[in-house]
Formats: C-alpha cells, structure tokens, sequence
C-alpha cells in the first residue's frame, strides 16, 4: 500500500495486486466485492459503478498503457452535513483498474479517519493467498 500526492496534491492511497494474490478474475468481480463491503457497512450507501474504461473510448479519450478495465465504485459514508463545503469531498470513490497481470486498487483520502481505515481494511482484504 502506497499513500502519496497525486498531481502533487491530491492525498491517495495506492495499493497493486497480484492477480496470484487474489481469487478475483476481473475489475467487475473486484467491484461486486466493494459493493458487498459498502452494503455491510452501517451508514455507508452505495450509488453507483461507473465503467471509466468505456466513458474513454467512447469520448475518443486517452487511455494509457497497459489498461485493459477501469472502474470506479461510488459511495458515501456521509455521517453528518455541518456544512456546504463538505459536498467538495463527497461521495468516496474506488478505482479498480486491470493492467493484465495486477490489478491498481487507488482512492482519495477521505478526511474521515474511519472511512480511511474501512476501505484501507477492504482493498488489504483483496490480497486472499
């Protein structure tokens, strides 16, 4: 698991994964996992699975090398709303991508220590040989 600053700013967790290191085939497998994980967290709510592979062939996108799926899990763990400027950082999102031979699990940091420490658990969880 690696925590760093992507585009120099952004704090986010990366984790790669042997695909000899789990019994998840594909991105669409690792994805029903985080929705299962979402579905048994108390006060978390699951919203949606965006296929960001297929958005970026269909807009004509860039696609760098290696990828061959890309998804990403949105949720929420939204406790509270004291105010407006929280919005800027909701809902969480997972990435999952399949660069062949690993999958790159990535998230943003959230500010909420608990909803880092759940997904740090889930995406570790992956790791099941």
């Amino acid at each position: 698991m690696k925590q760093l600053h992507f585009q120099e700013k952004y704090p986010i967790t990366v984790v790669d994964i042997a695909k000899s290191e789990t019994t998840y085939a594909t991105v669409d497998a690792i994805a029903d996992y985080f929705k299962a994980c979402i579905a048994a967290a108390p006060r978390v709510s699951y919203i949606a699975t965006f296929d960001h592979l297929a958005h970026t062939q269909a807009i004509g996108g860039d696609i760098g090398p290696g990828i061959q799926a890309a998804v990403n899990v949105v949720f929420c763990f939204g406790h509270a709303l004291p105010n407006p400027q929280v919005l800027a950082v909701r809902p969480r999102s997972i990435g999952i991508a399949d660069m062949g031979d690993h999958f790159v699990v990535s998230f943003m940091d959230a500010p909420m220590k608990p909803a880092n420490d759940a997904m740090q658990a889930w995406t570790l969880a992956l790791r099941n040989t």
